[in-house]
């Protein structure tokens, strides 16, 4: 985010002298609220990457690995390490195909990807115009209900913000499950995730049947990972809009695994890149139909936990889950629901219709009352 004055890199080398013209909404928002910045924090070059990986600047150190590197997840890779290791008690990402809530999963916090135009993104460096979307990391749901309402609300500098009024994100935040509609994910996708992450996911399962919600089944119009393609295309096209004159300059010094993942934006041609966004509202169509009747849709919010970034393919994303969210304009909260064997923090993800995040948050401080996982910290911190 801009910070007028200060330097505002969007994890890019060549933007290490870029000095912000303006301050974004969101953190005039913040301040007005009491809060004090203590300042920046790395993400993935161009806030694309799911791994929270930067050849240029460094990648942050997951704090539940002191002896192994380990990814934190990624765009907000910074803002998810400073969380989860308690140097910070909150901070802000942005969230295009699970920028915010890939990086709460790996590294241990709460996580909520807000609907689009909830929270203005003026100030925010663009990625993908449809997509992004900036929302809270922090240690715990009703920090991010908290810091929910003081982001939120119109910005004439935004007109997307325009587009729904104002959540009520904590009235009905402690009035539990009982009588809720949960869907889990369809068996088929369960082969995709690694044995300790489902076990985590089953046994989540039945601390909501044990508060009183009913867990159902739901008839998926897609399998998750189709739609990581999908939003590839969107993200590819319209990242390669913003920085084409970067991306094409092949003197310019950028991160290998970046550039062709910008770069793969242009060979998108425009008949392409409509057709994408029509059959997005057929699927977006396909998918409420589904969920009549159901009140949020829970899932792992990753396929495994932090690996060691020595075995990162970059030539793939950890947001095989996540990206369906962006797609479908869902919203998203991402929560701890415990470890594997190795010591390495699992996430819920808690997926509700677009512009329900009270319902979100609601789902997801219900669970953290009945555990104690958010209350743990990585060892050292």
């Amino acid at each position: 985010c801009d910070m007028e004055g200060r330097v505002t890199t969007g994890g890019a080398a060549i933007w290490k002298e870029r000095i912000s013209p303006t301050t974004a909404t969101l953190v005039e928002r913040l301040r007005a609220a009491g809060m004090i910045v203590v300042g920046k924090t790395h993400t993935v070059e161009f806030a694309y990457g799911g791994w929270g990986t930067n050849n240029s600047l460094g990648t942050p150190w997951n704090p539940w690995d002191r002896d192994t590197h380990r990814i934190p997840g990624g765009s907000s890779s910074g803002t998810g390490a400073g969380v989860g290791a308690g140097l910070i008690p909150c901070g802000i990402g942005t969230d295009t195909g699970g920028s915010v809530r890939l990086p709460a999963a790996f590294c241990g916090t709460a996580g909520l990807k807000t609907s689009v135009g909830r929270i203005s993104t003026h100030g925010v460096l663009p990625l993908s115009h449809t997509l992004d979307t900036p929302g809270p990391l922090a240690r715990a749901v009703e920090d991010c209900a908290w810091l929910l309402e003081a982001m939120q609300g119109p910005d004439p500098r935004d007109p997307k913000t325009r587009r729904l009024a104002p959540a009520d994100a904590t009235s009905d935040l402690r009035r539990g499950v009982r009588g809720l509609r949960l869907a889990r994910m369809p068996d088929t996708e369960r082969p995709g995730f690694d044995a300790e992450v489902l076990a985590a996911y089953d046994a989540t399962l039945g601390v909501f049947e044990g508060l009183g919600a009913h867990i159902v089944d739901i008839a998926m119009p897609r399998a998750m990972a189709d739609f990581a393609e999908l939003v590839a295309n969107i993200i590819g096209a319209e990242s390669y809009t913003h920085l084409k004159d970067i991306i094409d300059n092949e003197e310019q010094q950028l991160d290998p695994d970046v550039r062709p993942r910008v770069a793969a934006g242009s060979r998108l041609s425009a008949r392409d890149y409509v057709a994408t966004l029509l059959d997005r509202e057929a699927i977006m169509a396909a998918f409420d139909d589904a969920m009549d009747g159901i009140d949020a849709l829970l899932t792992p919010t990753a396929c495994f936990a932090a690996i060691p970034v020595a075995e990162v393919d970059q030539k793939t994303t950890p947001a095989t889950v996540t990206r369906m969210g962006n797609y479908l304009g869902l919203t998203g909260l991402a929560l701890r629901n415990g470890f594997t064997n190795a010591g390495m923090p699992t996430s819920l993800l808690v997926n509700t219709r677009d512009g329900d995040e009270a319902l979100a948050l609601r789902i997801g401080w219900a669970y953290e009352q009945a555990t104690d996982w958010h209350r743990r910290t990585p060892e050292g911190y």
